[in-house]
C-alpha cells in the first residue's frame, strides 16, 4: 500500500509515466525524493521539489518520449545518461539506469548504462537513498531491495553494497555520510565507520570543488555537530581540513581548559537561521564558516603564563591567516575568503567593550566591520558557550547595549556611510595642491576626526584641515576658496 502522501507526486507524474509505458519503458521515481516522501519532508506542491526518475531507456529514447510533451528539453548531462525537461513550472530529470566507479587514479566517474533497477539502486550511496517508486506499474509500488525504509525507521546509515565498494565508486560518499548522519540523526554501522577510517586517504582523488560543496551542505544543516565529529573521529577531516582535528586539544587536568574543538562545534550550532529578529537579515552560510574557523589559530598560539594559565595570544590574527590559506585550498571564492577571514580577525574586538567604549570606539567598530557588522554581532553572541548563566547574561546584556549605541549613532551620523566630511577633490581645491600621497594622508587625518569626534560641520573641519596642513608643511600656505 502506497502512503497517501505519495499520491500528489503520483498524480503529477502520471502523464509522464503513461508516455514511458506506451513506449515500452518502465519509469521509477528514485533516491532522496522517495526518502523524503517516506519521511513526510517533501512538499510536492512546491515547484522547488525535485522529480528525479530513472529508466532503462537510453538517452536517445528518453528524448523521443519527451518530444511533444515537454515545453523544453536540455541535454547537458546526456553523456552521463541524464536528460532534463520542463513542463509548465515543473522540472524533471530522467536518468538511464547506470553504475559509476572511479579508476584508482582518476577524479572523473566512469559511466556505464544498465537495464536493471536493482543494479542501479545498488550503486547508490546509502540504503536510505537506494529506494525507488515504480510509476509505470499497474499499481505503483516501492522498490526497496536493500531495506532502506527499515534503516530509515531504525535511524541507521548503511551502504547498499559493501562500504569499500561504495566508497571506491565515489570517495566523496564518505564525506556525504557525515551530512546524512547530521541531517537525519543516523548512526553509522560499524562496517561503514571502519571503511571510512581505512579509505579516508582516497578522498585525495576528489576535486577540491566537490569537497567544498559537500562540506558546505553539511555546515548549513540545522545541527551539523554529529557530522563534524564523524569527520574528526574517522580521520576524514585530516584529508581536507586538518585544522579541525588539531583543535581537539587535550584538556589540562590542572587548569581544566575547555576543549577548543568542542567549543567550536557548539559555536557553529549556536549560529541559527533565526539568530536575528525578523527583517534583520544576515549571511547564515558565511557566519557558519566564520564560527568554524574563529578559533582555528588557538593550537598554533597556545602558551602558558604563570598566574594566568593557558593563553592564546593573537589567535585572531593567526587564525585569519590560516583561514585564508585553507579556504583558498578548498577553492572558495575570493569574496568568501575575504569576508570569513575578516570575521575571524575581528571576532575578539567586542570583548574589550566590558571596559566601556567611547563613541569613537563604537564608530571604529562599525567602520572595521563594514558590511559584515550584523554577521560579526551574530558570531560574537554565538561565541558564548558557557554554562554559567550569569556570565552568559552579562555578555548578552553588553551586546544589547552595544547594538543600541550603534543604532543611536547611526540615526544621528549615518555610520553605515562613514567617510571624512570632505572628499579628495575638496581637499585638493581647498589646499591648492596637486593629487598625490599627501592627499591620502590628509584624508586619513580627516577620517580619524570623523571616527573620534563625529560630524563637526564644514567650517570647523576646514579650520582643522588648515591647522593640519600648517603643521605638516608650513612653508606652503593653503589657498582659500
Amino acid at each position: 500500500m502506497i502512503p497517501d502522501r505519495f499520491k500528489p507526486a503520483l498524480q503529477d507524474l502520471a502523464p509522464l509515466a503513461a508516455r514511458f509505458s506506451a513506449a515500452g519503458h518502465r519509469l521509477y521515481l528514485v533516491g532522496g525524493t522517495v526518502r523524503d516522501l517516506l519521511l513526510g519532508r517533501a512538499d510536492v506542491s512546491s515547484f522547488d521539489f525535485d522529480f528525479d526518475a530513472t529508466t532503462a531507456a537510453r538517452p536517445t529514447d528518453i528524448k523521443k518520449v519527451l518530444s511533444g510533451w515537454a515545453d523544453a528539453v536540455w541535454t547537458q548531462g546526456e553523456r552521463f545518461g541524464t536528460i532534463g525537461a520542463k513542463k509548465g513550472d515543473r522540472v524533471y530529470e530522467i536518468t538511464t539506469h547506470r553504475a559509476e566507479a572511479y579508476s584508482p587514479d582518476s577524479r572523473k566517474p566512469e559511466v556505464s548504462f544498465g537495464d536493471d533497477i536493482d543494479t542501479d539502486l545498488s550503486r547508490r550511496d546509502f540504503t536510505i537513498n537506494a529506494m525507488a517508486l515504480e510509476l509505470t506499474a499497474e499499481q505503483p509500488s516501492l522498490v526497496d531491495p536493500f531495506d532502506g525504509a527499515t534503516d530509515l525507521i531504525a535511524k541507521r546509515l548503511r551502504t547498499p553494497l559493501s562500504p569499500t565498494v561504495s566508497f571506491g565508486d565515489d570517495p566523496l560518499r564518505m564525506l556525504r555520510a557525515a551530512r546524512f548522519i547530521a541531517a537525519f540523526d543516523l548512526t553509522p554501522d560499524s562496517e561503514l565507520i571502519a571503511a571510512v577510517k581505512e579509505m579516508a586517504p582516497r578522498l585525495e582523488i576528489v576535486s577540491r570543488e566537490r569537497i567544498r560543496d559537500e562540506f558546505d551542505k553539511l555546515l548549513q544543516l540545522d545541527e551539523p555537530g554529529s557530522g563534524l565529529w564523524f569527520l574528526v573521529e574517522t580521520g576524514l577531516a585530516e584529508q581536507f581540513l586538518p585544522e579541525l582535528p588539531k583543535m581537539r586539544l587535550e584538556q589540562d587536568p590542572i587548569h581544566r581548559h575547555k576543549d577548543v574543538l568542542a567549543h567550536t562545534i557548539a559555536v557553529v550550532e549556536n549560529v541559527r537561521r533565526d539568530a536575528r529578529p525578523a527583517g534583520d537579515a544576515y549571511d547564515f552560510r558565511l557566519t557558519r564558516l566564520a564560527a568554524l574557523f574563529h578559533d582555528v589559530g588557538k593550537p598554533r598560539t597556545r602558551g602558558y603564563r604563570a598566574g594566568k594559565g593557558v593563553t592564546f595570544h593573537h589567535h585572531d590574527v593567526v587564525g585569519a591567516r590560516m583561514t585564508r590559506n585553507r579556504m583558498q585550498s578548498l577553492k572558495y571564492s575570493n569574496d568568501d575568503i575575504r569576508d570569513v577571514s575578516e570575521l575571524v580577525d575581528l571576532h575578539l574586538r567586542f570583548h574589550t567593550y566590558k571596559m566601556g567604549w567611547t563613541d569613537s570606539a563604537v564608530r571604529r567598530y562599525v567602520r572595521d566591520a563594514g558590511d559584515l557588522l550584523t554577521e560579526l554581532n551574530v558570531l560574537t553572541r554565538c561565541d558564548c558557550t558557557t554554562r554559567n548563566e550569569r556570565k552568559a547574561a552579562q555578555l548578552s546584556k553588553r551586546m544589547d547595549e552595544l547594538e543600541e549605541r550603534i543604532e543611536v549613532l547611526e540615526a544621528s551620523e549615518e555610520l553605515a556611510a562613514m567617510r571624512p566630511e570632505l572628499d579628495g577633490t575638496e581637499v585638493i581645491a581647498h589646499l591648492g595642491i596637486k593629487p598625490g600621497p599627501i592627499v591620502g594622508k590628509a584624508m586619513k587625518y580627516l577620517l580619524d576626526i570623523r571616527l573620534d569626534e563625529g560630524i563637526l560641520g564644514r567650517e570647523t573641519i576646514l579650520e582643522r584641515l588648515d591647522a593640519w596642513w600648517a603643521a605638516n608643511d608650513p612653508s606652503i600656505p593653503p589657498t582659500k576658496n
